[in-house]
């Protein structure tokens, strides 16, 4: 059967702001308490979506989450009215009203982990929410997104959402960023990679200066979750020395698509036995490997090279879909010229401005889910939240009415603010036809 491979965006929130929550994450720490635009934030997420939706690839939207999250200021001890809760915890704790304010939901890649019906043993996509429990920030969004996702995957005869993984370090799940899949076609049996930073009963090397967020025992349930063939299912771990230096999911040093795994010459702890077990299970499998003298580890991270989508296009070759900030850094963007000129499979490369996602840590590939159909899953989507031209002016005319083109720390305070995004997620569930899926709602 034939089948494609869907994205997903996530939409920027109404508080997107530079809080410098994300330890380990050196590009959020980097702009904490800058000044931060939310308008532009989702204008620049939505002009992406479009313009990849225009090429012809499949494209769908994921809204944001409820923020400030007053339930859980409610739950660590805050009340009164919700304006109330608001502003007792920008006095007595900003860092916990920033916190339950973040836009983090944005960056879908970490919405779950993915699964197609080829690999599944009961022939259904599964979706396995990420608990994301290394950050309380993000720890606090697996309820919201199963909700989302059930309301787009609605059918359970073609889609399962399984819950997040158990809130405890030994199953720290950060999702799809830490997964790929390898194929010769979507709609074939493929060979899924799960990327761990860390082994809780094993003696695996660990980073020493920044947390390894992934976990192999939360990948492992996953994998079991979703029914997976344990011969076309591989372990590696991500190579600690990297994450130390600010590779903080395998996203950021590491894309693949189909046959092909674009990655740094230093993304894996024993990347060359990897590499050789790919080619054993993958045929035709093509390993683009970037050495270190042409781009380091640190300019890798400072441009989100690899934070990149890697797209099928009809001629048999692959598009890369960059940030700005790719193009700007000389060596960078002469290495990657070379390699669209190279006569390999990647022969096209497509930027976005995407500052506003960036500054807080995250490019192209963050702001995506991958989700592969075939053309009766496709079918069974939620069609109101698939990219098309009447849907990027009704979601441009909502975000020009609701969104703020200014957000300071001091800002998260302004009661108003919560009644602005209550307002504005309440008229897009209705746009989107997704239901109540949200706290305030119910």
């Amino acid at each position: 059967m034939t089948a494609c491979e869907a994205n997903f965006d996530g939409l920027p929130g109404l508080t997107h702001h530079y809080a410098g929550l994300s330890f380990g994450n050196e590009a959020s720490t980097r702009h904490q308490h800058q000044v931060s635009n939310p308008k532009l934030a989702a204008q620049q997420g939505l002009l992406k979506m479009k313009t990849l939706a225009d090429a012809g690839f499949v494209q769908g939207v994921i809204p944001p989450h409820e923020r400030p999250n007053v339930a859980m200021l409610r739950q660590i001890g805050f009340t009164g009215s919700d304006a109330q809760v608001v502003e007792k915890a920008f006095r007595q704790a900003p860092q916990l009203l920033s916190a339950v304010s973040s836009a983090s939901a944005m960056w879908v890649a970490n919405a779950a982990t993915v699964s197609p019906s080829t690999d599944s043993a009961d022939d259904r996509v599964h979706l396995t929410v990420a608990n994301l429990n290394n950050k309380f920030h993000r720890a606090m969004e697996a309820p919201t997104t199963a909700a989302l996702l059930r309301a787009i995957f609605h059918d359970s005869k073609h889609f399962a959402v399984h819950d997040a993984l158990p809130q405890v370090a030994m199953f720290g799940d950060e999702g799809a960023a830490n997964h790929n899949r390898f194929t010769h076609a979507y709609g074939e049996p493929g060979v899924q990679l799960f990327v761990y930073g860390r082994e809780e009963g094993g003696c695996s090397q660990h980073p020493h200066r920044y947390p390894a967020r992934q976990t192999r025992e939360a990948s492992e349930a996953v994998a079991r979750l979703h029914q997976l063939d344990p011969q076309r299912t591989v372990f590696a771990q991500q190579n600690p020395a990297v994450i130390d230096q600010g590779v903080f999911h395998n996203d950021v040093i590491a894309v693949s698509n189909q046959q092909v795994l674009f990655c740094h010459q230093q993304a894996f702890l024993h990347q060359p036995e990897l590499l050789a077990t790919l080619r054993e299970k993958i045929p035709g499998f093509t390993p683009v490997e970037v050495p270190d003298n042409r781009v380091s580890v640190a300019d890798a991270v400072s441009t989100y090279l690899f934070n990149s989508q890697l797209l099928s296009k009809a001629n048999g070759k692959m598009l890369l879909v960059l940030p700005e900030e790719a193009r700007q850094h000389p060596g960078v963007w002469r290495y990657l010229c070379s390699l669209a000129e190279s006569g390999g499979m990647i022969d096209e490369l497509k930027v976005f401005d995407l500052r506003e996602s960036m500054c807080n840590g995250g490019g192209p590939a963050c702001l995506r889910l991958r989700v592969v159909l075939n053309d009766e899953q496709q079918a069974a989507v939620n069609p109101a939240v698939m990219m098309n031209d009447q849907l990027f002016v009704t979601l441009n005319h909502w975000v020009e009415k609701y969104y703020r083109d200014r957000l300071c720390y001091e800002d998260l305070a302004d009661p108003q603010l919560l009644l602005e995004g209550r307002e504005a997620l309440d008229e897009l569930t209705q746009r989107l036809n997704l239901g109540n899926v949200y706290r305030f709602q119910q």
